[in-house]
C-alpha cells in the first residue's frame, strides 16, 4: 500500500528519523513488503545516515535493488510493473495509454534501469518530492491526476494497509487505460471482459521471431486492448524490440 504521509527527512534529523524515513522508503517503493534484514540495502542506509546521498537518491537504489527488479520487473506482466512503477515512485496511477506505451519502449529499448530513472529523474518527481520527501500517495489530488478518469484508477491499485503489490502479478489498469475508460471500484480480483466496441492497438516491433518463418526486420500486431499484456509478454520472450503502441481508430 502507498502511504499518504508526507514525510521529510530535515538537516537536524535524528538518528530514529532518519530510521523512520529508510522504513518509510521501504514501504513504499517496495510496496508493502516485509523485509528481512539480509534483504535491507545496508550500505545505501549507511550513505543516506551520514547524508551522502538524499532520500530521492536512496528511493533510487531501492528502486533498483534486487528484492524490487526480482519482483516486479521479472515476476510480472510488462503493464503491472509500468502500473506499479508509477504508484510506487510518482504515488499515483498512470492517466493515459500514451504514458503507459512511453515506458513499455523505454524498459524494452533503454532497460529496467533507464525506466526506473525516467520517473525519479522526471521534472513531476521533483515538483512532488524534490530531494528529502518519501514518495507518497498523491492519487485523490488533482495535480497528481489531470484527467477526472485518474481518481478512481489509483483504487483498482492501492487496496489498503493489508495489500502486499507483489502478490498481484497481473496488470489491474490495462482494459481502461487502453480503451480511456473509468474503472470501477471493485475488488481487484475481479476480471474485465473486452466488448464489441473493445479499442485495438498497433504494436510495432523489430527484430522479433516470433510467428515462425516470417523473416522481416518490422512486424505490426494488432491486438485488442485486453489482449496487450499477453502479446507484449510474447514479444519479449522473443527479444523483438517494441518500437512503438499506438491506438488503431
Amino acid at each position: 500500500m502507498a502511504s499518504q504521509t508526507t514525510l521529510e527527512l530535515w538537516p537536524n534529523a535524528s538518528v530514529e528519523d532518519i530510521q523512520t524515513v529508510i522504513r518509510a522508503v521501504y514501504k513504499q517503493v517496495l510496496g508493502n513488503p516485509h523485509v528481512m534484514e539480509s534483504e535491507r540495502l545496508t550500505s545505501a542506509e549507511s550513505q543516506l545516515c551520514d547524508r551522502s546521498i538524499s532520500v530521492r537518491e536512496f528511493v533510487r537504489a531501492v528502486a533498483k535493488s534486487e528484492f524490487y527488479r526480482t519482483r516486479y520487473f521479472e515476476s510480472c506482466a510488462p503493464y503491472r510493473f509500468v502500473e506499479l512503477n508509477f504508484l510506487h515512485l510518482l504515488g499515483r496511477a498512470p492517466q493515459d495509454q500514451r504514458e503507459v506505451s512511453e515506458h513499455i519502449v523505454r524498459t524494452v529499448s533503454e532497460g529496467y534501469d533507464a525506466e526506473i530513472d525516467s520517473y525519479i529523474d522526471s521534472s513531476e518527481y521533483q515538483a512532488a518530492f524534490g530531494e528529502n520527501v518519501v514518495p507518497y500517495y498523491r492519487g485523490k489530488t488533482s495535480e497528481a491526476n489531470p484527467k477526472q478518469i485518474g481518481y478512481n484508477r489509483i483504487f483498482a491499485l492501492d487496496r489498503g494497509p493489508a495489500q502486499i503489490d507483489s502478490a498481484v502479478k497481473s496488470a489491474q489498469l490495462v482494459y481502461a487505460v487502453a480503451t480511456n475508460s473509468a474503472n470501477e471500484i471493485k475488488a481487484s480480483s475481479a476480471t474485465v471482459i473486452g466488448s464489441g466496441t473493445e479499442k485495438r492497438f498497433k504494436i510495432v516491433v523489430t527484430g522479433s521471431k516470433f510467428d515462425g518463418p516470417r523473416r522481416v526486420s518490422t512486424t505490426e500486431y494488432i491486438v485488442p486492448a485486453s489482449k496487450m499484456t499477453p502479446q507484449i509478454q510474447r514479444i519479449n520472450r522473443t527479444s523483438g524490440k517494441i518500437v512503438s503502441i499506438t491506438e488503431i481508430a
